[in-house]
This record gives structure tokens, sequence and C-alpha cells, in this order.
């Protein structure tokens, strides 16, 4: 596949209307609905299959390969490059999901297959992350970073809205063979859109570029972290944070909920309130373009996060917790868009797919352990004191990252 070089002239165009970045985008919203309804209807023909637990063996399964060789996936995309290799994993995904499409309409779901197919995702997925995320910085200039990482936010939250709704009336409407077929068209729709993307060429950097094995190009990404003055420090704010994040907004929440007898209508109000929330940032830096002094925002931006997750799990009514939440979404939105934003523009350009591959792991594969940390420290303590801990545990990585001058420095280029 060639790889077509974006012209000169338009390197500076605004983000929002840089036709190349609206393709992008385009194909990164449909892939991330596609994926909200693959998983919808994963999860409904697993519970038709079997009973709970068989359902959480075939949901969870995924994440095995997706740990084990996400470190590789970003290895690969500097070797080959990101875009080819985002276009491989769409294509794979709308192969594998049709194929599964037109094999429910002979036969009914079997475990075994659901399985191997889940498996099959976490493989691609290892592959698709860490491309996606080195992706941006090919496709638009340094200074317009920031804004694509609110658009990518949006985006996000868009797939969040529409996504699941959108598997839900699939189902209804012809069961998972439906929603299956409906998500593999939705992966061919990205696939367009990507083959025409243009590709800015990375600088001549003698040296950066992988050589060698491919355990020699891992080490060597590694390396490029732990010798760089901001990338090591922004790591260690990831890898914190995100394990005092993910477990109270994902499994806290719905044990919180629990507890305080709000229902399941209560916890739809909060996590709603975080999409406005998060969803308000990204629109901010897609407008805006670009935060001064974007490593010191950054930092107090998630401490400011800590302080709304630690709120949210003593306070008593829905309205109220659902003004923390709203708080945790805008800086913990803010915090992370900034913080992307820094580590792709400070990254060598040849080292985009490693170094995303790293924070990649600490946010979808290691953070995620937190769960059963989680569930059990409420069973013995409650869901109060274990929102203060895990509110303690993003606090700590926002002080870490305050305590490195040149983060707190770091700005985004203009």
């Amino acid at each position: 596949m060639t790889v077509t070089e974006a012209p000169a002239q338009t390197a500076e165009r605004p983000a929002h209307r840089d036709a190349n970045v609206l393709r992008w985008l385009g194909a990164y919203t449909t892939s991330m609905i596609g994926d909200s309804v693959y998983y919808m209807a994963l999860a409904w023909a697993a519970a038709r299959t079997g009973g709970d637990t068989q359902t959480g063996v075939v949901l969870a399964v995924g994440s095995i390969p997706r740990a084990v060789l996400m470190l590789g996936g970003g290895v690969l995309a500097d070797r080959i490059g990101p875009r080819r290799v985002v276009i491989g994993s769409d294509a794979a995904r709308c192969l594998v999901v049709l194929g599964l499409a037109g094999a429910l309409l002979l036969t009914s779901p079997a475990p075994w297959m659901l399985i191997a197919v889940a498996l099959v995702f976490g493989v691609v997925d290892a592959l698709f992350l860490p491309a996606v995320g080195a992706l941006p910085p090919r496709v638009t200039a340094p200074g317009q970073l920031a804004r694509v990482q609110g658009m990518r936010g949006l985006a996000t939250r868009l797939a969040n809205v529409v996504g699941a709704p959108l598997g839900g009336v699939a189902v209804a409407l012809g069961g998972p063979t439906l929603a299956f077929a409906a998500a593999g068209v939705l992966f061919a729709v990205s696939l367009p859109l990507l083959l025409s993307l243009r590709i800015r060429p990375l600088p001549d950097r003698k040296g950066a570029e992988p050589s060698g094995t491919a355990w020699h190009d891992l080490a060597d990404g590694l390396r490029h972290i732990r010798r760089h003055p901001l990338l090591g420090p922004l790591m260690i704010v990831v890898a914190v944070s995100e394990l005092g994040f993910v477990g109270p907004l994902n499994l806290g929440l719905i044990l919180l909920a629990e507890e305080r007898h709000w229902g399941a209508s209560g916890m739809g109000w909060i996590i709603a309130a975080f999409g406005a929330g998060a969803g308000a940032t990204a629109l901010l830096l897609a407008v805006r373009g670009r935060v001064p002094r974007a490593g010191l925002v950054m930092c107090l931006a998630v401490l400011a996060g800590a302080v709304a997750i630690g709120a949210l799990g003593q306070l008593p009514s829905v309205a109220l917790a659902a003004t923390a939440a709203v708080c945790v979404g805008l800086f913990a939105g803010l915090g992370g868009s900034l913080l992307g934003a820094l580590v792709q523009t400070v990254t060598e350009p040849a080292y985009l797919g490693r170094v995303t591959s790293v924070s990649t792991l600490f946010t979808h594969a290691i953070a995620p352990l937190s769960y059963p940390v989680t569930g059990a420290a409420v069973a013995v303590w409650g869901t109060g004191p274990v929102f203060v801990t895990s509110a303690s545990l993003c606090a700590a990585g926002a002080l870490t990252g305050l305590a490195f001058t040149r983060l707190r420095r770091a700005e985004l280029p203009g």
C-alpha cells in the first residue's frame, strides 16, 4: 500500500477545517460506534448461551491478548506505519464480525464461537489502540493536536451515546445476528475514509527508525521514554492516576448506586452527568485549540478531578452526586486530553507507536485490574473510604507531575 504525503501548504490548516482531519475523525467515529454495537451484540449473545459466569468469561477473555500484545502493537505501528495497522485492524474486525453474523444465520451462537471471536478482537485491539493513538500527529500539524484531542473526545462521547442504543435496537429487531452485521458494516464504512488519508512525512531522525528485532525496537522505545525529560513523568502520571480513576468510575459507581439505593436510573443520571462534563471539555478544546501552560493545567486538572472523585463517594443524593460527576468529567477530561496532546507533541515521531502503546497499556490493560480490588475493598469498608482512597491515588499522580519542573512548564506548540 502506498502512503500519500500531505502537501506542505495544508500543514497549518485548523483541524476543524481540514478535510484530512475530518476524514480521520469520521473513520474513528464509525469505528468506535461499531465497537459499541459489537460489544452489545456479544454480551447479548453470551447471555443467551449461558449464565452470568459464562457471559463474564466471554466479555473478559479479550482482555488477555490485549494486555499481552499491546506493546508489540506499538512496535508494529512504528515499523509499518499507524495508518496501515488501523486499516488492517478495521478490515479484520469487519471480516470477523460479518463472518460471525453469517454463521449465526445457520446456527445458534455457541460459547466456543463467541470466545474465539472475543480472542480475535483482543488481538486486533492490541494492534489498533496504539496505532490509532499514534495517527493524529501524522494527519495534522503539531499546533493542532490539542484541538484534535478535543475532537476525538467528542467522537468518543458520540460513539458512547449512539453505539449502545443502536446495538440495542439491532438486537431487538433481528437478534445478535443483525447487531453483528451492523457492527461489520460500520467497520467497513471506516475503510475508504482511512484509505483516503494523507499522511505527513516523518522528519529524518537518524537512528530513531525501527531496526533489528522487535524486541530490540521495544527496548529502544522504553529507553526513549526513560531518558526523555517529559515522557517519563507523563507516563507516571498516566499509570498512577488511571489506577485511581478507573475503579470508582466503573465498578465503584455501580456499587455506590446499590449501596445508596439509587437504582439503575440514578446511576444513569450520574453517568450522563459525567459524559456531559467530559463532552464539554472536549468541545472547549476542539474550539479553542490550545491551552497555555498545558503541563501545569494538566496536573491541576487531574488534581481537581481527584477531589471530585473523593466527593462523589460521600454525597447523599443523586443530584449532588451528578454535580460531582460533572466536575469529574470536566477536570478528568481536560487532564486526559492535555496529557495525550503533550505525549504526542514531545515524542519523536518514529517512536509514537511504542510510546502510545505504553500509555494505552496502563489505561486499557493494567488499570482495569483494579476492578477486583475495588470490589473486595467495597465489601469490607464500603464505598465512601474506597472512593477517598482512589481519589488519593489520582491526586498522587497529579502531585508527582507537579514535582517535575519541566512538566510544569511544558507548553503545546502554538
